[in-house]
């Protein structure tokens, strides 16, 4: 497994990763022309390129021999739903599924985290579906605080999302 910083080349894997982990780990019952339909429009390759070429955006990548299993996406300008968050979030965390348990996770987090740390950044915040177990779980297990909630929103409808936030200082 090799850890780098995305290149505009990786767009189209990016898109595809995200409409995969974001299919299968929110619609679990089925898919249905609603969510379908935002995927297949949030998640393209020209909307990825654009996301790699903006400089407040961070994206490292896991590479097997084979292609691209997981990326980290770290935002340096964002703000926070919640009172008492950075503007630095981790906008965006994927893992293929087939490639869970094997560290992969844990390397890139570790490794976006030291990248905040170089840029001075003391502290970062997420957020994940409120019903996401195994991400909830992961990110406790990584230090991470239940800091508060907001909601996910596609066009009229909103999703219960848990705000998490970890301190990089040491404290």
């Amino acid at each position: 497994m090799t850890l780098r910083q995305a290149t505009e080349s990786d767009a189209s894997s990016l898109a595809a990763i995200s409409i995969e982990v974001w299919i299968g780990t929110y619609l679990r019952q089925g898919v249905n022309g609603f969510f379908a339909d935002y995927a297949l429009e949030a998640f393209t390759a020209d909307k990825m390129k654009a996301v790699i070429s903006d400089p407040a955006q961070y994206i490292l990548v896991s590479e097997n021999t084979q292609g691209i299993d997981g990326f980290i996406r770290v935002s340096f300008a964002s703000t926070a739903p919640v009172e008492g968050c950075s503007d630095t979030e981790i906008a965006t965390f994927y893992v293929q599924p087939r490639h869970h348990g094997k560290g992969i996770g844990k390397r890139l987090l570790d490794a976006a985290l030291a990248h905040c740390r170089q840029k001075g950044v003391t502290s970062v915040w997420l957020s994940t579906n409120a019903e996401n177990t195994p991400a909830i779980g992961f990110y406790l297990r990584k230090g991470f605080d239940a800091v508060g909630q907001t909601h996910f929103r596609i066009g009229d409808e909103g999703y219960l999302n848990n705000v998490y936030a970890r301190r990089l200082d040491g404290s």
